[in-house]
């Protein structure tokens, strides 16, 4: 839809400021006109005889008038020239920081994020504004560097699995004589770790457009949930699971937090101590909020390892190749899920070894949920 060219915001206030003067400068001319005015007689009078003024008279209202009006006049025009010469200044310079907005509101849409305002003096609203903006595309240079390391990543994730089916088929069909048990089952690997990372990418996705049900659920049944499905997995690597919580009720998606809290449990699992490893997980209920703690032994980890940790295809301290390894989108999830709702995700190293994750959500009120 085309837009029709208007007057611009700088003439517009200098026309307010140009005619606020002139309706000022009338009204005080008209306060002069009814109370001053209004008492002087609209006849003549001369002066006695015997006065020291031979010849003069005293001056009437018709007088005054003659003297009055074109002198208002020339007072009115004075304002209106004033009035739209120094509106047209303060208009500039009161909207010199909106230029600057508008700048970098342009240099943000035509890619570069980097730039910032960083406008000085008192802290009015278009400083607020300023600052609101430098915060914003803050935000956005960190989400677009985020989502650029994740495309890159999930680009190489996906081409690993692509150029080991492409060898073994080449394989394959240069020596069609070898035994194929061994290459099905290879393939077959490799297949269901491509389908596994298309199936995070999409749950990834899912969480991050917050396109989800809300109810009613409760925390610790679902952690309870998540232990005994991977119950199996913990015994097989002679992993102990321990679960203890009351009652922690929520408002979101039973399904996405189910995910998180299997996502963190099997994390747990996979890194740990082997044969002698502990996973704890707990729940608790906060004033405002719900908590869902999972602790694991394992190795000592650096607090710079663990703030990489939530990055998308982060592994620990190697990567693991296993039957049960992930593709490395599983914190990365579990923060999604967290952040849709309205929850945060924290990591911290334990002081013998291992991980320390705790998700914080809102408590449920009696009326939300569905």
């Amino acid at each position: 839809m085309d837009r029709q060219p208007g007057l611009s915001v700088r003439l517009k206030l200098t026309l307010s400021y140009a005619g606020f003067l002139m309706l000022a400068g009338a009204l005080l001319l008209a306060v002069v006109w009814v109370f001053l005015l209004r008492y002087v007689p609209n006849r003549e009078f001369l002066l006695p005889p015997h006065s020291h003024i031979p010849g003069a008279n005293i001056p009437n209202r018709s007088d005054l008038q003659r003297a009055f009006l074109p002198r208002a006049a020339e007072a009115l025009a004075f304002l209106l020239v004033f009035g739209l010469v120094g509106g047209w200044i303060l208009a500039g310079r009161m909207l010199a920081p909106l230029t600057r907005i508008t700048n970098a509101t342009r240099r943000a849409a035509n890619g570069s994020l980097s730039h910032r305002i960083q406008l000085e003096g008192p802290s009015d609203e278009f400083r607020e504004l300023a600052d609101a903006f430098d915060t914003m595309l803050a935000q956005l240079e960190a989400h677009v560097e985020e989502q650029k390391r994740f495309a890159a990543n999930a680009s190489h994730e996906l081409r690993t699995p692509l150029a080991v089916t492409q060898t073994l088929l080449d394989v394959a069909r240069n020596d069609l004589n070898r035994d194929t048990g061994e290459l099905v089952d290879r393939l077959q690997a490799v297949n269901t770790r491509a389908i596994d990372l298309t199936e995070a990418l999409l749950l990834l996705s899912r969480a991050d457009q917050r396109s989800f049900t809300r109810e009613h659920v409760d925390l610790s049944l679902i952690a309870e949930e998540a232990s005994e499905t991977l119950l199996p997995l913990a015994e097989k690597r002679g992993i102990a699971i321990e679960t203890s919580g009351d009652l922690t009720p929520a408002t979101g998606s039973h399904a996405l937090l189910l995910q998180l809290a299997t996502n963190l449990v099997h994390n747990a699992i996979v890194h740990n101590l082997p044969e002698q490893g502990t996973v704890w997980v707990t729940t608790s209920v906060h004033p405002t909020t719900v908590v869902l703690t999972v602790e694991n032994t394992g190795e000592k980890l650096s607090p710079q390892l663990v703030s990489t940790l939530v990055e998308p295809f982060q592994r620990g301290t190697r990567r693991v190749r296993s039957d049960h390894a992930g593709v490395g989108l599983g914190l990365a999830i579990v923060k999604s899920i967290a952040q849709a709702h309205d929850g945060t995700l924290t990591l911290s190293p334990r002081a013998a070894g291992g991980l320390v994750v705790t998700v914080r959500l809102p408590m449920a009120s009696p009326h939300s949920g569905s």
